[in-house]
């Protein structure tokens, strides 16, 4: 679904279900906390 970059190491992330991305809560260069909701997905 996406790929996360941390410390120059890329992180593939995929989604445990089935759907459509409807937001995206983060730019890139962003700093993303852990835990936190970075994609909805319907």
């Amino acid at each position: 679904m996406l790929l996360l970059e941390s410390m120059k190491m890329e992180i593939p992330v995929e989604s445990p279900i089935d759907g459509i991305i409807k937001e995206i809560r983060f730019q890139i260069g962003d700093a993303v906390d852990e835990g936190a909701v970075i994609i909805v997905v319907e």
